[in-house]
C-alpha cells in the first residue's frame, strides 16, 4: 500500500497524468482531417514524440518500482534471500533515474528540449588561450558523448601554432539546449603554460555561448539590408573542393553585431543554410533574454572574456581545483571534469537559477 501511494505522489508530482492527457489531444488532432496538410502532420507528430519520450521515464521508473515491491515481498518467504541483492540494486538504479528527472523538471523553458548550438572563443593571449578554448571543446564533446547526444562540427578555425581560434558546434539529443544554457559564460584557467619557456603561471580566459537550436517554425525576422555575407576557402582537413572553392561562408548580422560562420559543408549554399540557422538561434536566444531583461545571460556581446567576468575557474596549479563561482560548488578532480564530468555543476546551476526564479516570483 505505501509503495502505491509512493507511486501516486511521485505521478502526482511530475504530472504524469498532464503528459498522458497531451499525448491524446495531440492523437485526436493527427486523426482530423484539417490536420492531413504534410507540414501540420509533421509539427503534430514531432510534438507527440516529444511528449512520449518525456513520458517514457516515467513509465520505466513506475514499472520498476511495482517489480521492486513484489520482489521485496518475496523475501520474508522461504529462499527469499537470493531477491535481497536484486532489490538492493534496483533500489539505487530507481534513485539515479528519480533523480535525473528531477533534474529534468527543472527544464520548463519553451526551448528547453531544443538541440543546443555551442560556441567557443578564446580571450587574449594568444596561443595559451586557443589551447584553452580547444581543452574545453574537448570537455563538452566528452560530456555530449557520455549522454548520448550527436554532435556536429559546424565551423572550427584551428590555431596558428596550437589550439583554436574558435569553434561552432551543435549538440543533439532530448533537452541538450536545457543542460547546457547554462554553461554559458566566461571559463578561466589557471596552469603552467606549456607554450612558456620559464615555466610561469598563466591565467586564461575562453568565452562559451550557448544557443537553442530553434525549429523551422519559429520566425527571426531578418532582413536582407541587415546581413553582410562572405566567402572564403575553408581552413583545415578537407577534400580538393572543400579547399580551393570559396564554400565556407561568414554571416555579420549589422544591427546586433553578431557574427556566424559555417564551413563544414561542401557547398556554399548549405553552408550558408547552417550559418542562417545558427544566427537566427543567437538572435531569438538574444530576443528572449532583452524580453526578459536578462541580457548578462548572453556571454559575449556585452562582456569582456576576462578577469572578474568569469563563472567557472579550472585551476591546475599551485593546487588543483574547479570552482564554479555562481553556485560555490567545488570538486578537486579536474582531470574527470575536462574529460566532460561537469553533470554536477550542470545540475547546481538549474536548482540555483529556479530557487531565484521561485524568489523573485514570490516577492
Amino acid at each position: 500500500m505505501k509503495s502505491k501511494r509512493r507511486l501516486k505522489t511521485f505521478e502526482v508530482i511530475f504530472d504524469v497524468a498532464a503528459l498522458r492527457s497531451a499525448i491524446e489531444k495531440s492523437d485526436k488532432e493527427l486523426a482530423k482531417e484539417s490536420s492531413w496538410e504534410p507540414t501540420r502532420q509533421k509539427e503534430l507528430r514531432k510534438k507527440k514524440s516529444r511528449l512520449e519520450a518525456q513520458l517514457l521515464p516515467f513509465e520505466q521508473i513506475t514499472a520498476k518500482m511495482q517489480y521492486l515491491e513484489e520482489a521485496a515481498g518475496l523475501i520474508s518467504e522461504e529462499g527469499g534471500e537470493v531477491f535481497i541483492s536484486e532489490v538492493k540494486e534496483g533500489l539505487s538504479s530507481v534513485a539515479a533515474e528519480i533523480k535525473e528527472l528531477e533534474l529534468k523538471h527543472l527544464l520548463a523553458g519553451d526551448l528547453d528540449s531544443a538541440n543546443a548550438i555551442v560556441t567557443i572563443h578564446p580571450g587574449a593571449g594568444g596561443t595559451e588561450s586557443q589551447d584553452w578554448a580547444q581543452m574545453l571543446l574537448r570537455m563538452y564533446l566528452r560530456w555530449a558523448e557520455r549522454r548520448g547526444f550527436e554532435t556536429k562540427m559546424m565551423d572550427l578555425q584551428p590555431g596558428d601554432e596550437a589550439g583554436i581560434k574558435s569553434a561552432t558546434f551543435t549538440v543533439a539529443g532530448m533537452y541538450a539546449y536545457g543542460y547546457l544554457k547554462k554553461e554559458a559564460g566566461i571559463h578561466r584557467l589557471v596552469r603552467m603554460s606549456p607554450f612558456d619557456a620559464n615555466k610561469r603561471r598563466h591565467t586564461s580566459f575562453t568565452a562559451v555561448l550557448v544557443s537553442p537550436e530553434i525549429e523551422d517554425e519559429v520566425t527571426v525576422d531578418i532582413r536582407d539590408e541587415d546581413l553582410k555575407v562572405d566567402t572564403f576557402r575553408a581552413s583545415g582537413a578537407g577534400g580538393q573542393h572543400v579547399n580551393k572553392t570559396s564554400s565556407a561562408v561568414r554571416m555579420t548580422h549589422l544591427p546586433s553585431g553578431i557574427v556566424v560562420s559555417c564551413q563544414n559543408e561542401r557547398s556554399q549554399h548549405r553552408n550558408r543554410e547552417s550559418a542562417m540557422k545558427i544566427l537566427k538561434s543567437r538572435l531569438y536566444e538574444l530576443q528572449i533574454s532583452r524580453q526578459e531583461q536578462k541580457m548578462e545571460d548572453i556571454v559575449g556581446e556585452k562582456r569582456d572574456i576576462a578577469w572578474g567576468n568569469q563563472i567557472r575557474s579550472y585551476v591546475l596549479q599551485p593546487y588543483r581545483l574547479v570552482k564554479d563561482h555562481r553556485t560555490g560548488l567545488e570538486m578537486g578532480n579536474v582531470d574527470a571534469v575536462l574529460d566532460g564530468d561537469i553533470d554536477s555543476f550542470i545540475e547546481k546551476a538549474l536548482k540555483a537559477s529556479s530557487s531565484k526564479k521561485n524568489i523573485l516570483s514570490n516577492s
